[in-house]
């Protein structure tokens, strides 16, 4: 297992062509299409490139395919309007604001709460600065207003609500009008 590594180190700082290595006053310059080895000059990668060809090709047809299928850390919820980090695949990590139908991360609602914590003031969103919704009730109002407004945020979690109520012909109306806010 050493020697392989040593092998890698090797291949690395060596010219694929002519074998010179990369010393202080030598600098090797990287395949720019695959990267996986280098030349000391544009002679030698000339030189080199009938035996790295099809090499080359066989690693950027990799590389592309590990950045084509590569899980995105965010999803469709985009970014944290606080900190603008991406939100993250699990719900459960953010946080669906009443007020203004916002998703932000747990790290700007807990940052939130510690600040009102610390200075002892009445609890506000960390988007829009209204004051917390201090029933469902209020909560439902302002989601309500959201729906009113064509909110896709606030059209979703109607849905959602509708859905858990049974009512699934309304949560298909809200979810349909949701997906058609987000397509335009």
């Amino acid at each position: 297992m050493m020697m392989s590594s040593n092998s890698e180190a090797a291949d690395e700082v060596h010219c694929a062509a002519c074998g010179i290595a990369q010393v202080d006053d030598i600098t090797l310059k990287k395949c720019a299409a695959c990267g996986s080895v280098r030349y000391c000059s544009v002679e030698c990668q000339k030189e080199h490139i009938p035996k790295h060809k099809k090499e080359c090709q066989q690693r950027v047809a990799e590389l592309r395919v590990e950045i084509l299928f590569k899980q995105p850390e965010s999803t469709h919820l985009g970014d944290c309007p606080i900190c603008f980090l991406p939100l993250s695949l699990d719900q459960e990590k953010s946080r669906l604001l009443e007020c203004c139908s916002k998703m932000i991360c747990r790290g700007c609602d807990y940052a939130n709460f510690i600040r009102e914590m610390e200075q002892k003031i009445e609890g506000k969103c960390p988007f829009c600065r209204h004051p917390t919704p201090k029933s469902e009730e209020e909560a439902d109002r302002n989601r309500m207003k959201g729906v009113e407004a064509n909110d896709p945020v606030a059209l979703r979690e109607e849905g959602k609500r509708q859905y858990k109520d049974g009512d699934y012909k309304r949560a298909f109306e809200y979810l349909t009008k949701a997906a058609e806010w987000v397509i335009l």
